[in-house]
């Protein structure tokens, strides 16, 4: 009789992709949860739960995400500093003009198994208000945009 064994990676063997995403190509639900699952590594082959095999994420657009029915006027966000009226309340429009990026750290955040690893998958998340990003030497060119470059 043959034994399956699961293959277990060392730290050094482990490849991480950088991937990079629009904010803006989907409603805001459908982005982080995509995005939880690539920072997890859901999708590689070698994927166990007490590894961190995850990738690099760099979202952009965060402050044009897409949200559906009338979520920005009724969802609601609370925080309290334990003081007594001291109760603040805030809808998820308000928000989304006040911190895009927290609002999306905070859903991806909330995606993630809660264990020891979450805080070094969430290290991997890279999240800008506008187009321009910091990575860009991470994203090889294309064929067609090495033609426009010349």
């Amino acid at each position: 009789m043959k034994r399956r064994t699961t293959s277990i990676l060392d730290n050094k063997s482990i490849e991480r992709k950088w991937h990079l995403i629009d904010a803006r190509s989907d409603t805001f639900g459908r982005v982080a949860s995509r995005v939880a699952g690539l920072l997890i590594g859901k999708q590689k082959v070698s994927y166990t739960q007490h590894q961190d095999l995850g990738d690099f994420v760099v979202i952009t657009n965060v402050d044009k995400i897409k949200v559906t029915g009338a979520k920005a006027l009724e969802k609601k966000y609370y925080r309290h500093s334990w003081y007594p009226g001291s109760i603040k309340e805030e809808t998820l429009g308000e928000r989304k003009k006040r911190q895009p990026e927290r609002l999306f750290f905070d859903a991806v955040r909330l995606m993630l198994p809660k264990n020891s690893l979450s805080k070094k998958r969430l290290k991997r998340l890279k999240l800008y208000k506008g187009e321009v990003h910091p990575h860009q030497e991470h994203f090889p060119k294309s064929d067609s945009q090495k033609k426009d470059s010349k």
